[in-house]
């Protein structure tokens, strides 16, 4: 049986990483026909159709109510589906080519992001081995974004900003993975489906309000129909399929070991770009190896560190099981 669980959890997030690794390399076609935000409202308006036709089905009306925690179903909801969403895209778009590798990486760093995250929020700071590992990891990201050229610093106005677009998108995601562990009690596809509703609803007010102010043209039919393969791929694979594929694989793997799996993202990436024609450098693979070490190295530390715990408590129960016998047996002789 465990068995069993193991095999169908990594198959479930092999299908996931894999969709997130082909999703930049689609979305690069997509974007050169229609803007971020509208791209992003779209897919995820439509997926979240779906999600609420599966969740209504499946566990009925009662599904749906937030029982008091609507605001943090829209803070998560927000982070996932319109921060991440506009964030990415639009810093993937702003850098051409670059901004789709640069997406793919930051996607690979999101464990060690994560980190940081938790040392910012909790104040506690990670051990020293951690550290390393997300300097390790660093240090890849930068000679992929840099493809090694020093020119890059120079002209950093120009990538930065893009950069921090992606970067920012990223973080929202993590929270949002993050904020998961406050809905234990709920199921995978509640959780998903309500975030995505209220998630969606916050990108419609903001295409709504950039195109009624005339920040944002709002795409016409003609523009939506010459990426609807694009955008079928990326409603259903990336969107919907990867979203409750990676959280129920996430379950059944434990978050140490399907993380892992994470590896596949800038992997399928690179195979689809250079199916495309895109020459890969030497630099932007070797920082993606450096990358994909340091979240085995610190993931490989993980392991080890609950191994010593489950050793040490397993220990502590066998000690201290013939004091409690003994006293048992006390307590039966004076009753």
């Amino acid at each position: 049986m465990l068995k069993k669980q193991t095999i169908i959890g990594s198959i479930l997030c092999l299908i996931a990483s894999m969709s997130w690794g082909a999703m930049f390399p689609v979305a690069h076609v997509a974007l050169q026909q229609i803007d971020p935000f509208y791209f992003s409202f779209i897919r995820y308006f439509v997926v979240a159709i779906i999600l609420t036709i599966m969740l209504w089905m499946k566990e009925g009306r009662a599904a749906f109510r937030m029982e008091g925690k609507g605001k943090a179903l829209l803070f998560f909801g927000t982070m996932a589906f319109t921060v991440y969403n506009m964030g990415v895209f639009l810093g993937q778009q702003l850098m051409g080519d670059a901004g789709t590798i640069a997406a793919s990486i930051m996607e690979v760093m999101m464990p060690m992001i994560s980190i940081m995250v938790v040392w910012l929020t909790t104040r506690k700071a990670p051990n020293k081995f951690t550290l390393v590992s997300v300097v390790i990891a660093l240090a890849g990201a930068l000679l992929v974004i840099t493809n090694g050229k020093l020119a890059f610093f120079v002209m950093a106005g120009q990538h930065l900003f893009p950069l921090l677009l992606i970067f920012t998108g990223v973080v929202g995601w993590v929270i949002y993975s993050m904020g998961g562990t406050h809905f234990k009690e709920w199921s995978i596809l509640r959780y998903s489906t309500l975030t995505c509703l209220l998630g969606s609803a916050v990108s419609f007010v903001v295409v709504s309000a950039a195109s009624i102010s005339g920040v944002l043209p709002v795409p016409t039919l003609h523009t939506i129909f010459s990426i609807k393969y694009e955008m079928a791929f990326m409603i259903l694979l990336p969107g919907l399929a990867a979203l409750l594929c990676w959280n129920q694989g996430i379950k059944l793997l434990s978050p140490v070991n399907g993380i892992l799996f994470i590896n596949f993202v800038p992997i399928t990436t690179f195979v689809i770009m250079a199916f495309q024609g895109y020459q890969i450098s030497m630099y932007e693979f070797y920082g993606t190896l450096l990358i994909i070490f340091a979240l085995l190295r610190n993931n490989l530390q993980q392991r080890k560190a609950e191994r010593s715990v489950r050793i040490e408590s397993a220990r502590t129960v066998q000690a201290t099981s013939p004091t409690r016998a003994k006293e048992e047996r006390i307590k039966a002789a004076s009753s």
